[in-house]
C-alpha cells in the first residue's frame, strides 16, 4: 500500500471519528429544559408546574427550570412558547384559560390549537357552587328555586370576564334558566372577599380559593362543578346530580409543547408526568393546594383540549365577554 493511499485512509478514519454522526445521540433530555409558566409564582398553576416538572427532572437526571412569564391572562408566556423551537427544551404549563383566550382576545399572536401540542394533564382545579350564609338555600334545587322567585335580585361574583368562575356560572345559568346578575372583579381573591362580605350572594369558585372560608362557615358549599364527586369531599354532590343534568366544568392545569416537537419526545414527557402524578409525595402536595392529580392518556387529553376549546368558545360568545 503506497504512502498516498495510507494517508487517505488515515484521513478518512479521522474524519469519521470526528463527525457528530459517528457518536450516538444522547437520549432526551440532554440539556436543561425550560418550563414557561405564564402566571405569577405562588399560584395554583405555578405550584402544580413546579412540583410535577421538577419531579420529572429528578427522575430523568436533568434540570427542568421554571420561567414565570405572567401577564395578559397567560397570553404573554404562551406567545414565548409558540415562537420557540419544537425541540422539547421549551415547554409550557398553563390552565384552561389558555383555551378561553382563543375567543376572549380578538388578535392573539399565535394559534391556540395549531401552535401547541398537548402533552399531559397535570391536575384538576375543582370548583364548587358556594353561597353566602345569609342566602336561605342548602341545595342546588333550592338555589334555582330562590333565584327564579327573585329574578335579577341575586348577585354572583367572578374573577373577571371570561374567567373560569364566570364561565362556570354562565353554563349554570344557561342550563337552569335563572336570572342572576354578574359582578366581575379583578381576580379570584377580591371576588371571594366580595361574597364573604355579602356584596354578592353566590359564586362558582375554584375550591382552593374558598376552602378556608367554607371551613370557617363564612361560605356554604352546596355542590361541585365537576362531573364526579371529589375524593377530597365525597359527601358533596355534583351540580349535575343535583338536578342540572349535563352540567360539567372541570378547569385543569396541563403541560404543552410547541408544535413540531417530536412525537417520541412528547410521549416520553407524557409518560414521566404520568408516573410523577402517581407518586404519593406529589399527590399529597397537590391535594394540600386544593388540586387533584389528573393522569390521562395522550389521546384523552388531546380530545379534552378540542372539546373544551369548543365549549369555552360557546360560553364566552354567549356571555358577550371579550378583550380587544
Amino acid at each position: 500500500m503506497n504512502k498516498l493511499l495510507q494517508g487517505c485512509i488515515r484521513a478518512c478514519a479521522v474524519a469519521v471519528l470526528a463527525s457528530p454522526m459517528a457518536a450516538p445521540s444522547q437520549p432526551y433530555p440532554a440539556k436543561v429544559v425550560r418550563v414557561v409558566i405564564p402566571w405569577p409564582a405562588g399560584g395554583s398553576v405555578d405550584i402544580a408546574g413546579r412540583v410535577v416538572m421538577q419531579k420529572v427532572g429528578t427522575v430523568l437526571g436533568q434540570q427542568f427550570v421554571i420561567d414565570n412569564r405572567p401577564g395578559a391572562a397567560g397570553t404573554i408566556g404562551a406567545d414565548v412558547v409558540a415562537k420557540s423551537s419544537g425541540d422539547g427544551y421549551t415547554l409550557m404549563v398553563h390552565s384552561t384559560t389558555h383555551l378561553g383566550n382563543a375567543t376572549m382576545y380578538r388578535n392573539l399572536p399565535y394559534d391556540t390549537l395549531k401552535d401547541f401540542v398537548p402533552v399531559a394533564l397535570l391536575a384538576q382545579q375543582p370548583g364548587g357552587l358556594v353561597v353566602h350564609p345569609s342566602l336561605p338555600v342548602q341545595s342546588v334545587r333550592e338555589f334555582v328555586a330562590l333565584s327564579k322567585s327573585r329574578p335579577g335580585q341575586i348577585f354572583y361574583s367572578s374573577a373577571g370576564n371570561g374567567s373560569a368562575p364566570h364561565l362556570s356560572m354562565t353554563q349554570f345559568i344557561a342550563l337552569t334558566g335563572i336570572n342572576i346578575v354578574h359582578v366581575p372583579y379583578k381576580g379570584g381573591p377580591p371576588a371571594v372577599t366580595a361574597i364573604v362580605a355579602g356584596e354578592t350572594q353566590a359564586m362558582t369558585a375554584t375550591l382552593a380559593t374558598v376552602v378556608s372560608q367554607i371551613k370557617a362557615r363564612k361560605l356554604r358549599l352546596i355542590a361541585i362543578t365537576a362531573s364526579q364527586r371529589l375524593k377530597l369531599m365525597p359527601d358533596v354532590p355534583t351540580i349535575a346530580e343535583s338536578g342540572v343534568p349535563g352540567y360539567e366544568m372541570s378547569p385543569w392545569i396541563a403541560l404543552f409543547a410547541p408544535s413540531g416537537t417530536p412525537p417520541a419526545t412528547v410521549a416520553r414527557l407524557h409518560d414521566e408526568v404520568d408516573k410523577a402524578l402517581r407518586m404519593s409525595d406529589v399527590a399529597s402536595i397537590l391535594s394540600s393546594q386544593g388540586l387533584e392529580p389528573w393522569p390521562a392518556t395522550l389521546e384523552e387529553f388531546a380530545g379534552r383540549v378540542k372539546s373544551d376549546h369548543a365549549k369555552y368558545q360557546k360560553l364566552i360568545r354567549a356571555s358577550g365577554a371579550k378583550i380587544d
